[in-house]
């Protein structure tokens, strides 16, 4: 796993995924000890760990561009998931993506766990971070807008969020 740390916020610890923990939670099958909340993982945690898997399969191993689980600080609890699409491309933007079981929204966790990849991102090179939310998603953007995204734009299906870093050249 390259020796990627855990990120620390106030309440959360975000725990990077190794390929055994993509292959558990693809199986829906907790390590000894491990606990998860009622409801993860859910269809997203699965699709992503399975893309996680395809990704070092294909890629090899992405370094701190990959899924973390989102754990409460206090149990460890598994209470959903965060994490980057994939490494930035050549203008160093790298996309995120991220989800809670349902008994855990509306209380701030989604956009502090935000915010500590956002850090995450910053301290490994991106030089700007972008996420996307369905337009009717409104709890998903108000997420992206607490962590300190800034909203750019909007199709007809999702509105987009971007945070660049200082310092960053046209991270477009």
């Amino acid at each position: 796993m390259n020796d990627v740390t855990m990120i620390q916020t106030a309440r959360l610890r975000l725990h990077p995924l190794s390929f055994g923990d993509a292959q558990r939670i693809v199986d829906a099958r907790p390590a000894p000890g491990e606990l998860w909340a009622e409801g993860y993982p859910g269809v997203g945690d699965t699709g992503v760990a399975r893309a996680f898997l395809a990704g070092i399969a294909e890629r090899g191993d992405p370094g701190v561009y990959r899924p973390y689980a989102i754990r409460l600080d206090a149990d460890g609890l598994v209470i959903g998931g965060i994490g980057f699409h994939r490494p930035p491309g050549p203008d160093g933007v790298v996309t995120v993506g991220y989800g809670l079981v349902p008994a855990f929204r509306g209380q701030g966790y989604a956009s502090e766990s935000l915010r500590g990849l956002i850090g995450r991102a910053r301290e490994a090179g991106a030089t700007a971070v972008r996420g996307d939310a369905d337009l009717d998603n409104i709890p998903s953007q108000r997420v992206m807008e607490a962590a300190g995204m800034v909203y750019e734009g909007e199709d007809d299906k999702v509105r987009n969020y971007r945070v660049v870093f200082q310092g960053a050249a046209d991270a477009t």
